[in-house]
């Protein structure tokens, strides 16, 4: 991930950066980040956050994450992509109850009177939790106190403009040049 940030603050910016950079590798969408600018001005205050993604987020369906087989009247899931593991146990849970479920070890799932093709495309993450848990995560990395937000969405590039104080069009002016570059 190539982060750039720019401030009036030289030791706040690289403390940003890192903070930013931790933020994203704990709830594991680091390596979806292509590139993320950051712009830091706490005198005005100002703080832009603009991250292009990898990839335009697309829904993750459970034959994404895991196998599937069948072996008499049961189905057997056996998790490839363990990020996506807590989401496919609740939607399993949502569908067949806790009760027709048995989880034998941490990827491998039985799920009792079930077939193959009726958990195949079953969503286990759309792009729109995607794009809320990346926002969740960018608005963690901002200032306590700031609470004038605007968000810039395209495609795969998602833009956080913050103030403490009006927000003014030269502010978002700034946060939409950041968003330009971005593509």
């Amino acid at each position: 991930m190539d982060i750039v940030v720019s401030g009036t603050d030289p030791y706040g910016n690289e403390a940003y950066q890192q903070l930013f950079d931790d933020i994203m590798s704990d709830i594991g969408k680091a390596h979806t980040i292509e590139k993320a600018e950051i712009v830091l001005r706490p005198e005005v205050p100002l703080f832009v956050f603009s991250v292009k993604l990898r990839n335009a987020p697309d829904s993750v369906t459970m034959k994404d994450a895991a196998s599937i087989r069948s072996e008499g009247n049961d189905a057997f899931i056996t998790i490839s992509d363990e990020r996506y593991a807590p989401n496919i146990l609740s939607e399993l849970w949502k569908r067949y109850g806790r009760d027709g479920i048995d989880q034998t070890t941490r990827f491998d799932i039985t799920v009792m009177n079930a077939e193959p093709d009726d958990l195949s495309d079953i969503v286990v993450s759309s792009g729109e939790t995607v794009m809320k848990e990346m926002i969740g995560a960018i608005w963690r990395a901002l200032p306590e106190g700031i609470r004038v937000r605007q968000k810039f969405l395209d495609g795969n590039v998602m833009t956080i403009l913050a103030t403490e104080e009006i927000m003014v069009q030269s502010m978002k002016d700034e946060a939409m040049e950041v968003h330009r570059r971005m593509f």
